[in-house]
Protein backbone atom coordinates (compact mmCIF):
# COMPACT_ATOMS: atom_id res chain seq x y z
CA UNK A 1 0.00 0.00 0.00
CA UNK A 2 2.83 2.38 0.83
CA UNK A 3 4.48 1.67 -2.52
CA UNK A 4 1.24 2.33 -4.39
CA UNK A 5 0.74 5.53 -2.41
CA UNK A 6 4.22 6.68 -3.38
CA UNK A 7 3.53 6.13 -7.08
CA UNK A 8 0.16 7.86 -6.86
CA UNK A 9 1.83 11.14 -5.89
CA UNK A 10 1.53 13.81 -8.58
CA UNK A 11 5.27 14.61 -8.56
CA UNK A 12 6.18 10.94 -8.93
CA UNK A 13 3.76 10.47 -11.81
CA UNK A 14 5.21 13.55 -13.53
CA UNK A 15 8.75 12.17 -13.24
CA UNK A 16 7.59 8.80 -14.57
CA UNK A 17 6.01 10.57 -17.55
CA UNK A 18 9.31 12.28 -18.41
CA UNK A 19 11.27 9.04 -17.94
CA UNK A 20 8.87 7.24 -20.29
CA UNK A 21 9.36 10.02 -22.86
CA UNK A 22 13.16 9.62 -22.74
CA UNK A 23 12.98 5.82 -22.99
CA UNK A 24 10.56 6.08 -25.94
CA UNK A 25 12.90 8.45 -27.76
CA UNK A 26 15.88 6.14 -27.24
CA UNK A 27 13.96 3.08 -28.42
CA UNK A 28 12.82 4.80 -31.60
CA UNK A 29 16.37 6.01 -32.30
CA UNK A 30 17.58 2.39 -31.95
CA UNK A 31 14.92 1.24 -34.42
CA UNK A 32 16.04 3.90 -36.89
CA UNK A 33 19.65 2.76 -36.47
CA UNK A 34 18.57 -0.82 -37.17
CA UNK A 35 16.82 0.16 -40.39
CA UNK A 36 19.73 2.36 -41.50
CA UNK A 37 22.53 -0.16 -40.86
CA UNK A 38 21.72 -3.16 -38.70
CA UNK A 39 25.35 -4.30 -38.50
CA UNK A 40 26.41 -1.18 -36.56
CA UNK A 41 23.14 -0.49 -34.73
CA UNK A 42 24.29 -1.74 -31.32
CA UNK A 43 27.62 0.08 -31.53
CA UNK A 44 25.95 3.31 -32.66
CA UNK A 45 23.31 3.06 -29.96
CA UNK A 46 26.07 2.43 -27.43
CA UNK A 47 27.72 5.70 -28.50
CA UNK A 48 24.47 7.56 -27.83
CA UNK A 49 24.14 5.99 -24.39
CA UNK A 50 27.78 6.72 -23.53
CA UNK A 51 27.29 10.38 -24.49
CA UNK A 52 29.97 12.61 -23.02
CA UNK A 53 31.78 9.65 -21.48
CA UNK A 54 33.07 8.87 -24.99
CA UNK A 55 35.61 11.66 -24.48
CA UNK A 56 36.46 11.16 -20.81
CA UNK A 57 36.64 14.27 -18.62
CA UNK A 58 36.93 16.45 -21.70
CA UNK A 59 33.73 14.99 -23.07
CA UNK A 60 31.86 15.47 -19.79
CA UNK A 61 33.07 19.07 -19.60
CA UNK A 62 31.84 19.73 -23.14
CA UNK A 63 28.45 18.19 -22.27
CA UNK A 64 28.06 20.67 -19.42
CA UNK A 65 29.35 23.52 -21.61
CA UNK A 66 26.85 22.81 -24.40
CA UNK A 67 24.06 22.53 -21.84
CA UNK A 68 24.55 26.07 -20.48
CA UNK A 69 22.47 28.03 -23.07
CA UNK A 70 19.70 25.43 -23.35
CA UNK A 71 19.34 25.23 -19.57
CA UNK A 72 18.90 29.00 -19.50
CA UNK A 73 16.26 28.98 -22.24
CA UNK A 74 14.61 26.02 -20.51
CA UNK A 75 14.44 28.05 -17.29
CA UNK A 76 12.95 30.92 -19.29
CA UNK A 77 10.16 28.76 -20.74
CA UNK A 78 9.52 27.07 -17.38
CA UNK A 79 9.12 30.39 -15.57
CA UNK A 80 6.60 31.66 -18.13
CA UNK A 81 4.69 28.37 -17.87
CA UNK A 82 4.29 29.02 -14.16
CA UNK A 83 2.22 32.08 -15.05
CA UNK A 84 0.16 30.10 -17.51
CA UNK A 85 1.85 31.61 -20.59
CA UNK A 86 3.81 29.78 -23.28
CA UNK A 87 6.94 31.83 -24.05
CA UNK A 88 7.80 30.56 -27.50
CA UNK A 89 9.69 33.79 -28.17
CA UNK A 90 12.90 32.62 -26.49
CA UNK A 91 14.71 32.40 -29.84
CA UNK A 92 14.31 36.14 -30.43
CA UNK A 93 15.13 36.99 -26.82
CA UNK A 94 18.17 34.70 -26.99
CA UNK A 95 19.65 36.34 -30.10
CA UNK A 96 18.99 39.89 -28.88
CA UNK A 97 20.70 39.05 -25.59
CA UNK A 98 23.56 37.50 -27.54
CA UNK A 99 24.00 40.58 -29.75
CA UNK A 100 23.94 42.98 -26.80
CA UNK A 101 26.53 40.91 -24.93
CA UNK A 102 28.77 40.73 -28.01
CA UNK A 103 28.39 44.47 -28.64
CA UNK A 104 29.45 45.25 -25.08
CA UNK A 105 32.20 42.65 -25.31
CA UNK A 106 33.62 44.25 -28.46
CA UNK A 107 33.06 47.97 -27.81
CA UNK A 108 33.34 48.45 -24.05
CA UNK A 109 37.01 47.63 -23.76
CA UNK A 110 37.49 50.47 -21.26
CA UNK A 111 36.05 48.17 -18.56
CA UNK A 112 38.47 46.05 -16.49
CA UNK A 113 38.54 42.30 -16.97
CA UNK A 114 36.64 41.40 -13.81
CA UNK A 115 33.76 43.72 -14.69
CA UNK A 116 33.66 43.59 -18.50
CA UNK A 117 32.14 40.09 -18.87
CA UNK A 118 29.66 40.72 -16.03
CA UNK A 119 28.52 43.94 -17.73
CA UNK A 120 28.05 41.98 -20.96
CA UNK A 121 25.98 39.36 -19.10
CA UNK A 122 23.78 42.03 -17.55
CA UNK A 123 23.36 43.66 -20.95
CA UNK A 124 22.21 40.34 -22.40
CA UNK A 125 19.70 39.87 -19.59
CA UNK A 126 18.27 43.36 -20.02
CA UNK A 127 18.02 43.00 -23.82
CA UNK A 128 16.12 39.72 -23.49
CA UNK A 129 13.74 41.25 -20.94
CA UNK A 130 13.09 44.27 -23.16
CA UNK A 131 12.41 42.02 -26.14
CA UNK A 132 9.81 40.13 -24.09
CA UNK A 133 8.05 43.34 -23.07
CA UNK A 134 5.97 43.76 -26.25
CA UNK A 135 4.30 40.30 -26.30
CA UNK A 136 3.87 40.50 -22.51
CA UNK A 137 1.98 43.80 -22.65
CA UNK A 138 -0.05 42.76 -25.70
CA UNK A 139 -1.15 39.59 -23.93
CA UNK A 140 -1.76 41.06 -20.48
CA UNK A 141 -3.54 44.27 -21.47
CA UNK A 142 -5.00 43.55 -24.92
CA UNK A 143 -5.59 39.76 -24.79
CA UNK A 144 -3.40 39.19 -27.86
CA UNK A 145 -2.36 35.55 -28.15
CA UNK A 146 1.12 35.34 -26.58
CA UNK A 147 2.21 32.50 -28.88
CA UNK A 148 1.45 34.46 -32.06
CA UNK A 149 3.06 37.71 -30.90
CA UNK A 150 6.12 35.92 -29.48
CA UNK A 151 6.69 34.01 -32.74
CA UNK A 152 6.53 37.28 -34.67
CA UNK A 153 9.06 38.82 -32.29
CA UNK A 154 11.39 35.88 -32.98
CA UNK A 155 11.69 36.88 -36.64
CA UNK A 156 11.88 40.58 -35.83
CA UNK A 157 14.67 39.76 -33.38
CA UNK A 158 16.58 37.66 -35.90
CA UNK A 159 16.53 40.34 -38.60
CA UNK A 160 17.17 43.15 -36.11
CA UNK A 161 20.21 41.34 -34.74
CA UNK A 162 21.54 40.76 -38.27
CA UNK A 163 21.08 44.45 -39.11
CA UNK A 164 22.72 45.66 -35.91
CA UNK A 165 25.66 43.28 -36.27
CA UNK A 166 26.40 44.36 -39.84
CA UNK A 167 26.33 48.00 -38.77
CA UNK A 168 28.28 47.79 -35.51
CA UNK A 169 30.44 44.70 -34.89
CA UNK A 170 30.65 43.05 -38.31
CA UNK A 171 33.47 40.86 -39.59
CA UNK A 172 32.79 40.99 -43.34
CA UNK A 173 35.42 38.38 -44.16
CA UNK A 174 33.57 35.70 -42.19
CA UNK A 175 29.99 37.08 -42.36
CA UNK A 176 29.72 37.08 -38.59
CA UNK A 177 30.20 39.30 -35.57
CA UNK A 178 33.66 40.18 -34.35
CA UNK A 179 35.13 38.17 -31.49
CA UNK A 180 34.67 39.75 -28.08
CA UNK A 181 37.68 41.22 -26.29
CA UNK A 182 39.67 38.94 -24.01
CA UNK A 183 38.40 40.86 -20.96
CA UNK A 184 34.80 39.96 -21.90
CA UNK A 185 35.42 36.22 -22.21
CA UNK A 186 33.92 34.21 -19.36
CA UNK A 187 36.72 33.11 -17.01
CA UNK A 188 37.52 29.43 -16.63
CA UNK A 189 37.13 29.55 -12.83
CA UNK A 190 39.13 26.35 -12.45
CA UNK A 191 36.96 24.35 -14.87
CA UNK A 192 39.94 23.79 -17.14
CA UNK A 193 41.58 21.92 -14.23
CA UNK A 194 38.52 19.83 -13.39
CA UNK A 195 37.76 19.07 -17.05
CA UNK A 196 41.06 19.45 -18.95
CA UNK A 197 40.75 20.13 -22.65
CA UNK A 198 37.07 21.08 -22.52
CA UNK A 199 35.49 24.48 -23.23
CA UNK A 200 33.69 24.65 -19.88
CA UNK A 201 33.88 27.98 -18.06
CA UNK A 202 32.29 29.99 -15.24
CA UNK A 203 29.01 30.04 -17.15
CA UNK A 204 27.93 26.87 -15.35
CA UNK A 205 28.38 28.65 -12.01
CA UNK A 206 26.06 31.40 -13.26
CA UNK A 207 23.52 28.76 -14.31
CA UNK A 208 23.59 27.04 -10.91
CA UNK A 209 23.16 30.40 -9.14
CA UNK A 210 20.17 31.21 -11.38
CA UNK A 211 18.61 27.80 -10.65
CA UNK A 212 18.97 28.36 -6.88
CA UNK A 213 17.57 31.90 -7.11
CA UNK A 214 14.61 30.77 -9.20
CA UNK A 215 13.87 27.84 -6.90
CA UNK A 216 13.79 30.16 -3.87
CA UNK A 217 11.85 32.82 -5.79
CA UNK A 218 9.14 30.40 -6.89
CA UNK A 219 8.72 28.44 -3.67
CA UNK A 220 9.59 30.92 -0.90
CA UNK A 221 8.49 34.41 -1.97
CA UNK A 222 5.25 36.31 -2.44
CA UNK A 223 6.17 36.92 -6.09
CA UNK A 224 6.49 33.18 -6.70
CA UNK A 225 3.18 32.47 -4.98
CA UNK A 226 1.39 35.13 -7.00
CA UNK A 227 2.69 34.04 -10.41
CA UNK A 228 1.70 30.43 -9.62
CA UNK A 229 -1.74 31.63 -8.56
CA UNK A 230 -2.10 33.56 -11.82
CA UNK A 231 -1.07 30.50 -13.78
CA UNK A 232 -3.55 28.20 -12.03
CA UNK A 233 -6.57 30.51 -12.10
CA UNK A 234 -6.26 34.12 -13.18
CA UNK A 235 -9.81 35.04 -12.17
CA UNK A 236 -9.36 33.60 -8.70
CA UNK A 237 -6.07 35.46 -8.29
CA UNK A 238 -7.80 38.72 -9.19
CA UNK A 239 -10.46 37.98 -6.57
CA UNK A 240 -7.65 37.43 -4.05
CA UNK A 241 -6.28 40.91 -4.75
CA UNK A 242 -3.35 39.89 -6.97
CA UNK A 243 -2.55 42.19 -9.90
CA UNK A 244 -2.55 39.47 -12.55
CA UNK A 245 -1.60 41.78 -15.43
CA UNK A 246 1.34 43.21 -13.53
CA UNK A 247 2.63 39.79 -12.48
CA UNK A 248 2.20 38.41 -16.00
CA UNK A 249 4.26 41.22 -17.53
CA UNK A 250 6.92 40.93 -14.82
CA UNK A 251 7.28 37.14 -15.11
CA UNK A 252 7.29 37.24 -18.93
CA UNK A 253 10.01 39.90 -18.95
CA UNK A 254 11.99 37.93 -16.35
CA UNK A 255 11.60 34.90 -18.60
CA UNK A 256 12.90 36.89 -21.58
CA UNK A 257 15.81 38.10 -19.47
CA UNK A 258 16.81 34.52 -18.71
CA UNK A 259 16.73 33.67 -22.43
CA UNK A 260 18.86 36.74 -23.18
CA UNK A 261 21.29 35.70 -20.46
CA UNK A 262 21.53 32.31 -22.16
CA UNK A 263 22.48 34.04 -25.40
CA UNK A 264 25.11 36.10 -23.60
CA UNK A 265 26.65 33.02 -21.97
CA UNK A 266 26.73 31.23 -25.33
CA UNK A 267 28.76 33.95 -27.07
CA UNK A 268 31.03 35.07 -24.24
CA UNK A 269 32.60 31.63 -24.10
CA UNK A 270 35.65 32.55 -26.15
CA UNK A 271 37.20 29.96 -28.50
CA UNK A 272 36.32 32.24 -31.42
CA UNK A 273 32.55 31.74 -31.12
CA UNK A 274 30.72 34.52 -32.98
CA UNK A 275 27.19 35.24 -34.18
CA UNK A 276 26.76 34.27 -37.84
CA UNK A 277 24.66 36.64 -39.95
CA UNK A 278 22.16 34.12 -41.33
CA UNK A 279 18.38 34.05 -41.70
CA UNK A 280 17.93 31.22 -39.22
CA UNK A 281 16.27 31.37 -35.81
CA UNK A 282 18.43 30.47 -32.81
CA UNK A 283 17.94 26.75 -32.20
CA UNK A 284 18.82 27.03 -28.52
CA UNK A 285 15.62 29.00 -27.99
CA UNK A 286 13.43 26.17 -29.23
CA UNK A 287 15.46 23.48 -27.47
CA UNK A 288 14.57 25.29 -24.25
CA UNK A 289 10.95 24.23 -24.80
CA UNK A 290 12.02 20.59 -24.69
CA UNK A 291 14.09 21.24 -21.58
CA UNK A 292 11.13 22.86 -19.81
CA UNK A 293 8.77 20.02 -20.75
CA UNK A 294 11.13 17.28 -19.62
CA UNK A 295 12.08 19.26 -16.52
CA UNK A 296 8.41 19.55 -15.48
CA UNK A 297 8.72 23.36 -15.46
CA UNK A 298 10.88 23.34 -12.34
CA UNK A 299 14.32 25.00 -12.08
CA UNK A 300 16.10 21.85 -10.88
CA UNK A 301 14.24 19.78 -13.48
CA UNK A 302 15.31 22.16 -16.25
CA UNK A 303 18.93 21.86 -15.10
CA UNK A 304 18.81 18.05 -15.26
CA UNK A 305 16.86 17.98 -18.54
CA UNK A 306 19.31 20.39 -20.19
CA UNK A 307 22.24 18.21 -19.16
CA UNK A 308 20.43 15.12 -20.51
CA UNK A 309 19.72 16.66 -23.91
CA UNK A 310 23.29 17.94 -24.18
CA UNK A 311 24.54 14.48 -23.17
CA UNK A 312 22.51 12.88 -25.97
CA UNK A 313 23.69 15.46 -28.52
CA UNK A 314 27.33 14.72 -27.72
CA UNK A 315 26.61 10.99 -27.92
CA UNK A 316 24.91 11.49 -31.29
CA UNK A 317 28.03 13.22 -32.58
CA UNK A 318 30.05 10.05 -31.99
CA UNK A 319 27.64 7.93 -34.08
CA UNK A 320 29.40 9.36 -37.14
CA UNK A 321 32.22 6.93 -36.39
CA UNK A 322 29.82 4.18 -37.49
CA UNK A 323 28.74 6.11 -40.63
CA UNK A 324 25.44 7.32 -39.20
CA UNK A 325 24.34 10.92 -39.91
CA UNK A 326 24.57 13.21 -36.90
CA UNK A 327 20.92 14.19 -37.48
CA UNK A 328 19.91 10.88 -35.91
CA UNK A 329 20.13 12.47 -32.49
CA UNK A 330 17.89 15.35 -33.61
CA UNK A 331 15.21 12.77 -34.36
CA UNK A 332 15.76 11.21 -30.93
CA UNK A 333 15.35 14.54 -29.15
CA UNK A 334 12.31 15.40 -31.28
CA UNK A 335 10.65 12.13 -30.28
CA UNK A 336 11.48 12.77 -26.62
CA UNK A 337 9.85 16.19 -26.88
CA UNK A 338 6.85 14.68 -28.64
CA UNK A 339 6.31 12.10 -25.92
CA UNK A 340 7.15 14.65 -23.26
CA UNK A 341 4.18 16.70 -24.46
CA UNK A 342 2.02 13.65 -23.75
CA UNK A 343 3.38 13.23 -20.24
CA UNK A 344 -0.08 14.09 -18.89
CA UNK A 345 -1.53 11.16 -20.82
CA UNK A 346 1.15 8.85 -19.47
CA UNK A 347 0.44 10.06 -15.92
CA UNK A 348 -3.26 9.31 -16.41
CA UNK A 349 -2.52 5.79 -17.68
CA UNK A 350 -0.23 5.04 -14.73
CA UNK A 351 -2.80 6.45 -12.28
CA UNK A 352 -5.58 4.27 -13.75
CA UNK A 353 -3.37 1.20 -13.65
CA UNK A 354 -2.54 1.79 -9.98
CA UNK A 355 -6.19 2.44 -9.14
CA UNK A 356 -7.21 -0.79 -10.90
CA UNK A 357 -4.66 -2.75 -8.92
CA UNK A 358 -5.83 -1.04 -5.72
CA UNK A 359 -9.41 -2.04 -6.49
CA UNK A 360 -8.43 -5.68 -6.94
CA UNK A 361 -6.66 -5.61 -3.60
Amino acid sequence: MKIRGFFEKESTLSVLGSVCAVISGLLISFIILLFSDSSNALAGFGSILLGGFNGGLKGIGNVIFQAIPIIMTGLAVALAFRTGVFNIGTAGQFIMGAFTAVFIGVKWTFLPAGIHWIAALLGGFIAGAVWAFVPAVLHAHFQVNAVVSAIMMNYVGMYTANYLITNTVYNAAKNQSKAVAATAVAPKAGMNVLFPGSSLNAGIIVVILVVIILQVLISKTVFGYEIKACGMNRQASLYAGISAKKRLVQSFMFSGGLAGLGGALAYLAGDGKCISVVDVLAGDGFTGIAVALLGLNSPVGALLAGLLISYLEVGGFYTQVYKYPVEIIDITIAVIVYFGAFAVLVKGMIRKLLQRKGGKE
